[in-house]
């Protein structure tokens, strides 16, 4: 047995990483701006109507504005909160003032179409905000920071859309890149595992291995990614090998 060289041969097929190979960010991010140039041709048509009406003399008060679909930035925020959306008052007054979200002036005060309303809850629905999406991811990856997850987002690695001037995360890619967190380990990771088994490898070594396919292993942004199965495969084989 001893210098027998160690070949696993293993497909791998998970549903996790295939769903993040297919995932067409470019079509989504179409879509995307397709659906947020619809929406803002709806707030252009409530707008002309609205300044017709002011035109006519007609009382414009909020009961008449609520029948056309327009909120009170008070009643848009309970509007979103009431649906799921976790958001302060402040952050959200913060992104009307911006116009990070869409909204009328009349008179004094803005108002906010329900479309705009309703677009951020379909959203909310199929993507994460960074936060958001760091927070889940960090559970299964406690050593990164929030500055590191951001960098993976400008380099490309983990998949983003930016709509209205936010940077959105779809959740199937976080919800893939958790469970790859949970039954992969990375290159560092794989190499502890084998030094806590009392396995003598060096990381070049094991990469080599890598390399020439003796080993499985997925590659996703850029990083290697060793099924856990397959390094206890290793450990298996390796501690039958020396005795």
């Amino acid at each position: 047995m001893p210098g027998k060289r160690i070949f696993i041969n293993k497909i791998i097929d998970d549903e996790w990483v295939n769903k993040l190979r297919e995932l067409d960010i470019e079509k989504i991010n179409r879509e995307k701006q397709k659906e947020m140039k619809a929406m803002y041709r709806t707030i252009q048509e409530v707008e002309r109507k609205v300044k017709e009406l002011s035109g006519e003399k007609k009382l414009l008060n909020e009961r008449t504005l609520r029948k056309d679909g327009l909120l009170s930035v008070q009643e848009a925020y309970e509007y979103l909160t009431s649906n799921g959306v976790k958001i302060s008052f402040r952050a959200f007054g913060g992104r009307v003032e911006r116009k990070s979200i869409p909204s009328i002036k009349i008179g004094r005060k803005r108002y906010i179409p329900i479309t705009v309303l309703n677009q951020m809850l379909n959203l909310s629905e199929e993507f994460y905000t960074v936060r958001e999406a760091f927070e889940r991811y960090k559970k299964y990856d406690p050593k990164i920071n929030l500055r590191a997850f951001i960098g993976r987002i400008e380099k490309g690695s983990i998949p983003s859309v930016k709509i209205n001037s936010r940077r959105l995360i779809p959740k199937v890619v976080v919800d893939a890149l958790t469970e790859i967190r949970k039954n992969y380990y990375t290159l560092p990771e794989a190499l502890e595992r084998l030094r806590k088994a009392n396995i003598r490898i060096k990381r070049n070594t094991l990469e080599r291995r890598l390399d020439r396919r003796r080993i499985p292993f997925v590659k996703i942004g850029g990083k290697r990614y060793i099924p856990k199965e397959v390094v206890e495969d290793l450990i298996r084989r390796e501690l039958e090998r020396n005795k």
